[in-house]
């Protein structure tokens, strides 16, 4: 990492606080919180659209003095970051984020003024959490599952597991189950947000017990204005055997009741899969063949995440007990692309719909989705850490990057990345490649000479505290370049 990119990483530290002092401390009115915080959430390109001529020589320590992050340890290097940022000149910004017509999209016949919904969880479980959503930009929710079914829950029920970096987690476990409120009451709360707000989308996650209850419901929702129903096959902690992840992984559970719920409604049906399954394609054939419209995947992953070492109870500790609970976050980010790209690449899938959901938090993860063939998003556990104000991020982040590369909507960007990923007798392995340090940038630290002695192939010597690599031994396995911590590893052609 390069002095550049270690300054820059400092924003990671920023606590995104609510109402952050830095920005009310600073003298020129410049908001240096917004910086930062696009900066924390990936959005590079939208923290140096907002670096004001002001930044780039201003010596006033007043926004740093009242860093929040400050009582912890030290400030975030606002000033310094400010001017890197500014350094390069930045493009020229889309304008009015949240009406681009590059984000609109349209949805088994729904017209979405982006691709970003909140997922059927605790951001979308109530009619003034759903609103403020709408209000801040929002293209739709799925809302908390609704069934006849009522949840009793425990307390605490959420756990993590922390991170190296300064944000919370990396992975979130929950033990939570479907919405306490009443379906009736459910239902009228969907009345009323489509009533408020007709230019989003509603989307109405139901689960029931039985046949019976899967048509009701179905019929209940498109009864209420919801724009879409969501089929939840794929909750892995209910309390009770038969539900959630239960059905979505046996085809003919997933049969039997998408045929129910179709015969209640003939709105488009979403599909919830689960990722506690080897392979999610047949049950997922199995909800297409009998009326469900569109795949979403992932919910969350059958998880324990940490042990007590006091009293041996996993976490979160219920009175000295505790249960496996459903794992999301960034931590479950790649299976989510895994299994994401199996069904856009099932060709008796080909076509259908996919809502891509799991581990989201910037706007390249969801590039990430969209590219795999996801044509919108679902958005949980970061909504959980940070809050509503993502998605002003989501949004810019995803727009800059569209118009650098000249993309002007985003059905030009889906499934780019679907050839490029091949099943393993396809990939070329005449290809060699070598590791060759720079010693500009090498710090002697010897991490590399570890890595390849005791979990590569011996390539590396250690002479003169600096790593000498054997080139005939070398196999160019890249272990040494991701172990490097200022990137001085690079791996060239044999």
């Amino acid at each position: 990492m390069n002095r550049t990119d270690r300054i820059l990483a400092d924003a990671q530290r920023c606590l995104m606080c609510y109402q952050p002092v830095c920005s009310k401390a600073c003298p020129a009115a410049t908001a240096p919180a917004d910086i930062i915080q696009s900066l924390h959430l990936g959005n590079e390109a939208g923290a140096r659209l907002r670096v004001a001529a002001q930044c780039l020589t201003c010596e006033d320590v007043r926004c740093e003095k009242a860093c929040a992050r400050g009582r912890i340890d030290h400030a975030v290097q606002i000033r310094a970051i400010c001017r890197t940022l500014g350094s390069e000149k930045a493009s020229a910004p889309p304008s009015g984020i949240a009406a681009q017509s590059g984000l609109g999209i349209e949805f088994c016949g729904v017209k979405c003024e982006n691709p970003f919904f909140l997922a059927s969880s605790p951001v979308a479980s109530s009619y003034e959490m759903c609103s403020r959503a709408f209000d801040l930009g929002w293209a739709g929710i799925s809302y908390k599952t609704i069934s006849f079914y009522q949840s009793r829950e425990v307390s605490p029920r959420f756990d993590s597991l922390p991170t190296s970096r300064p944000a919370p987690f990396q992975g979130f476990k929950n033990l939570e189950q479907l919405s306490p409120r009443p379906a009736e009451e459910n239902f009228e709360i969907l009345r009323r947000l489509k009533a408020n707000h007709p230019e989003k989308v509603i989307i109405a996650s139901i689960m029931g017990q039985n046949q019976e209850e899967w048509t009701l419901l179905a019929r209940m929702a498109e009864q209420a204005g919801a724009d879409m129903i969501e089929c939840n096959f794929s909750c892995p902690q209910m309390a009770k055997q038969g539900l959630g992840s239960d059905i979505g992984q046996d085809p003919e559970l997933v049969s039997l009741y998408t045929q129910a719920a179709r015969r209640g409604s003939r709105l488009p049906i979403i599909a919830k899969m689960t990722p506690n399954t080897g392979n999610m394609e047949l049950p997922a054939m199995a909800a297409i063949v009998n009326g469900a419209d569109v795949l979403a995947a992932i919910n969350t992953i059958k998880s324990i995440t940490r042990i007590d070492a006091d009293n041996h109870s996993s976490y979160p500790d219920i009175g000295g007990q505790s249960a496996v609970g459903g794992y999301s976050g960034p931590g479950v980010k790649p299976i989510a692309l895994r299994f994401v790209r199996d069904l856009a690449c099932y060709p008796p899938l080909a076509g259908i719909p996919l809502f891509g959901i799991g581990g989201i938090t910037t706007w390249h993860d969801a590039l990430d989705f969209l590219l795999l063939g996801c044509s919108a998003l679902q958005i949980c556990t970061s909504v959980m850490e940070y809050g509503y104000r993502i998605i002003d991020h989501l949004q810019e982040g995803l727009l800059l990057y569209m118009q650098q590369k000249g993309f002007t909507s985003l059905e030009e960007l889906r499934g780019l990345a679907l050839p490029k990923i091949v099943v393993p007798e396809k990939l070329d392995r005449t290809r060699r490649l070598r590791c060759e340090p720079d010693r500009n940038l090498c710090i002697g630290c010897g991490r590399c000479y570890l890595s390849c002695l005791d979990g590569g192939h011996q390539a590396i010597r250690w002479e003169g505290r600096r790593p000498e690599v054997a080139a005939a031994t070398c196999v160019g396995c890249g272990l040494c370049t991701l172990v490097c911590p200022t990137e001085a590893c690079r791996l060239i052609a044999k």
